[in-house]
């Protein structure tokens, strides 16, 4: 019986993840590698070379001093070195404050993870929020990714 062969139609190219992981803390509730690069690679347009690192306090105070001139620990911080093909970036992101910015605004700390993440990659893909029209598109960016993610819309209150 002789074999057909099935062309599918043209997809789309999935953008290629280099992914590397460096945990720089002990902290609890750190999303495994599988998990951040599955999210990392949802967030991402373009082939892309990323390095997370999860940082405690201390270094996300002096990543975020010596960066941005900004005396304290940040969330995240994204820093791109190439944005040719592919692009070329590292994200830090602090543990200690995930966990108090989770807590605080009563999401599960995966969640909070996922849209961080996403949140830099946005940034190393040339995304920014200083401008409203540029937050929105971007919020709404987010939104999306984390949606088809299974996470909810990390600009809604959960708080009543």
């Amino acid at each position: 019986m002789p074999t057909k062969h099935i062309e599918s139609a043209p997809t789309k190219r999935t953008p290629k993840l280099v992914f590397t992981l460096q945990t720089a803390c002990n902290a609890l509730g750190i999303p495994n590698r599988r998990k951040l690069r599955a999210w990392a690679a949802a967030a991402l347009r373009r082939h892309a070379h990323v390095t997370v690192r999860i940082v405690g306090a201390r270094e996300g105070r002096m990543l975020n001093k010596q960066f941005r001139n900004r005396d304290y620990a940040t969330n995240v911080l994204t820093f791109v070195y190439d944005q040719g093909k592919p692009l070329s970036g590292d994200i830090a992101l602090c543990a200690p404050i995930v966990a108090r910015e989770a807590r605080s605004q009563a999401k599960p700390l995966e969640a909070h993870y996922a849209h961080l993440l996403v949140h830099g990659l946005l940034h190393l893909q040339g995304h920014d929020h200083e401008e409203q029209d540029e937050a929105e598109a971007m919020e709404a960016r987010e939104i999306a990714i984390l949606k088809k993610l299974g996470f909810p819309n990390p600009y809604q209150s959960t708080t009543a």
